[in-house]
C-alpha cells in the first residue's frame, strides 16, 4: 500500500517557524500548528475504544477547529464532517449512519446538543476537550494513500445523503493538482472565508501543510472585512462562490485590490457574464472551476484569460484527472450532450454503506458524475446541469427530493415537487408546489419545513395547486413547476 510522511509532522519539521495560520490578530507557526493538534489528540484518545473509531465534527471556522481536524488524523480516525446549519433530525441520520461514536462540538450548540444527547452517543463539547489531562499517543509517521481520512454527506437526486469517502490520497492529489494549475509563490497566503465543514474549507486547510502555505481563517464571510484584507496586499488566493463576488464588488465601489491578489478560484456554478466582466475591467484574477465532494474539491479549471473566450465553461480538468462524456451512444464527441464522467487519484473510492450507489456511479474507473455537459474541441467543459434538478443557492446545493420527501410527510399534503427559481441575491432559491388533500397554510408548511430542514432549504414560497405536471410514466417533471407560480 503506498503511503507518503505524515503532512502535518513533515511540515512541521520542514518549515516550524513559517506562518501556519490567522485568526484575526493571532496567528501560530506550523511547529505551534502540531504542538497544539498533538495537545488535542493526547485529549482526544481516552473516548476511542479502537484504532479504526469514527469521530465527528460539529465545528465553527475557529483556531480550534483546525487544531481539533489535525488531531484527528495524528490519531488515525475516520473524521465525519457536520454542517452546522443542519437540523437535529438530519444530524442525527448522518451520525447514525456513519456509526460514530464520538461528537465533538463548540459550546453553544445547546438546543442540538439536547436533542442528540438521548441517543447512543458521546457528545464532548470543546470546552470539556480543554479541561481534560492529556495521555501519551502512538506517533503516527505515515498515511496511507488509501485510507479513508475524512466523510462528508451529500445529498443525492434521490433518498438520504450519502456519505463520501475522501481518502489521504483523494486529498494529496487534489492539493498536487491545483498547484500544478494554480502554482506556488513564497508570499502566498490563501484566505478561508468557506466553512471547513464542506470540501472547499478542509482543502485549504490540506493546501497549507503540504506546500506550507499560511491560512487566513474567518469564522464567517463578511464582505467588507474580506474586502479590507484584499485591498492590504497579505492574501494571494481565496475561494468564493459567485454570490459572495457579488457581495465583495458592490461593497468596493471604485476601490480596487492590491495587486498581491492572484486569485479568486470560483465554485458553486457558472459565473454570469456581467460578473465576469465587472472582475476584468477591475483586474480580478478570476478562476472558475467544476468539482464536488466525491472529486475532493475542484477537478476541472478555468484560467481568467479563457473566462470570457470561453464563456460558461468550467475549463479543462487538472493534471492528474481526465472527463469524459457519455451519451446512449457511448464516448462522446465535441459538441455532443451527455453525462460527465471523471477519472482521477482525486475521485473518491465509493459511498460509506452504499453499495448499490457504488455500482450505479462507477464504471470501469470512471466516476458518473450524473451532471449533464458537454466538451469542445480544444477540451474545455461545459456544465449543461448540475444533477439535472439541483438547486445551487449561494453556494449550496440543494436537491428537491430532500425537500418534497419532507413536505410529503406532513398529513395534509398528497403530493409534493420542488423547483429552482432565480432570485438576485442568491441565485436561485427552493418554491415548493403542493397538492393538499386538507386545509393547511403556507405558513404552517413553512414552520414544519424549518424544524426537519437547514435555513437554506427552506423554500421561500410553497404554492398550492390541484396537480402536478408528470410524465406518461408518472415522473414529476420538476422542469415544468414554475409555470404553475401565479402570474
Amino acid at each position: 500500500m503506498q503511503s507518503i510522511p505524515n503532512w502535518l509532522k513533515q511540515r512541521a519539521m520542514l518549515t516550524p517557524h513559517r506562518e501556519a495560520l490567522t485568526y484575526g490578530e493571532q496567528s501560530w507557526t506550523f511547529l505551534e500548528l502540531q504542538q497544539k493538534s498533538e495537545q488535542y489528540a493526547q485529549r482526544i484518545v481516552r473516548f476511542l475504544l479502537n484504532k479504526n473509531a469514527v469521530v465527528a465534527v460539529l465545528l465553527k471556522n475557529r483556531p480550534h477547529a483546525v487544531w481539533i481536524i489535525h488531531a484527528l488524523q495524528q490519531l488515525k480516525v475516520q473524521t465525519v464532517f457536520l454542517n452546522k446549519q443542519l437540523t437535529s433530525e438530519e444530524l442525527t441520520f448522518q451520525l447514525k449512519d456513519s456509526q460514530a461514536a464520538l461528537l465533538i462540538c463548540e459550546n453553544e450548540f445547546e438546543v442540538i446538543l439536547e436533542e442528540l444527547e438521548k441517543k447512543t452517543l458521546r457528545v464532548v463539547t470543546v470546552a470539556d476537550l480543554n479541561g481534560m489531562s492529556q495521555q501519551p499517543i502512538d506517533k503516527r509517521e505515515m498515511f496511507a494513500l488509501d485510507d479513508v481520512c475524512s466523510i462528508m454527506y451529500t445529498s443525492g437526486t434521490t433518498g438520504k445523503p450519502k456519505g463520501v469517502l475522501q481518502t489521504y490520497g483523494n486529498h494529496w492529489w487534489s492539493a498536487v493538482g491545483s498547484v500544478l494549475n494554480l502554482g506556488l509563490n513564497e508570499k502566498d497566503t490563501w484566505l478561508c472565508t468557506m466553512p471547513l465543514f464542506h470540501i472547499s474549507g478542509l482543502s485549504i486547510l490540506i493546501r497549507s501543510v503540504v506546500y506550507g502555505m499560511p491560512v487566513y481563517l474567518m469564522e464567517q464571510f463578511d464582505e467588507k472585512k474580506v474586502n479590507q484584507l484584499l485591498q492590504t496586499g497579505k492574501i494571494t488566493i481565496m475561494s468564493v462562490v459567485s454570490t459572495m463576488v457579488q457581495r465583495m464588488l458592490t461593497d468596493l465601489g471604485e476601490k480596487n485590490y492590491a495587486p498581491a491578489l492572484r486569485c479568486l478560484l470560483l465554485g458553486g456554478g457558472p459565473a454570469p457574464k456581467p460578473l465576469l466582466e465587472a472582475c476584468k475591467s477591475k483586474g480580478i484574477p478570476i478562476f472558475q472551476t467544476y468539482g464536488m465532494t466525491e472529486t475532493a474539491s475542484q477537478i476541472v479549471t478555468l484560467s481568467p484569460e479563457d473566462s470570457l473566450k470561453k464563456l460558461g465553461s468550467a475549463g479543462k480538468p487538472l493534471f492528474p484527472a481526465q472527463i469524459r462524456i457519455i451519451s446512449e451512444e457511448g464516448t462522446a464527441g465535441a459538441h455532443t450532450v451527455g453525462e460527465i464522467m471523471v477519472k482521477g487519484p482525486n475521485v473518491t473510492k465509493g459511498y460509506l454503506n452504499r453499495p448499490d450507489a457504488n455500482k450505479a456511479s462507477f464504471q470501469n474507473g470512471w466516476f458518473l458524475t450524473g451532471d449533464i455537459g458537454s466538451i469542445d474541441e480544444e477540451g474545455y467543459l461545459y456544465v449543461l446541469d448540475r444533477r439535472s434538478d439541483l438547486i445551487i443557492s449561494g453556494g449550496e446545493n440543494i436537491y428537491p427530493a430532500e425537500i418534497e420527501e419532507v413536505l410529503i410527510a406532513h398529513d395534509a399534503i398528497a403530493e409534493a415537487g420542488v423547483a429552482g427559481v432565480e432570485d438576485p441575491e442568491w441565485g436561485k432559491v427552493p418554491y415548493g408546489f403542493v397538492v393538499s388533500n386538507e386545509t393547511v397554510s403556507e405558513a404552517e408548511l413553512l414552520s414544519f419545513c424549518r424544524d426537519k430542514l437547514a435555513k437554506y432549504k427552506v423554500p421561500k414560497r410553497i404554492f398550492f395547486v390541484k396537480t402536478l405536471p408528470k410524465t406518461a410514466s408518472n415522473k414529476l417533471l420538476r422542469r415544468e413547476l414554475t409555470a404553475l407560480i401565479p402570474s
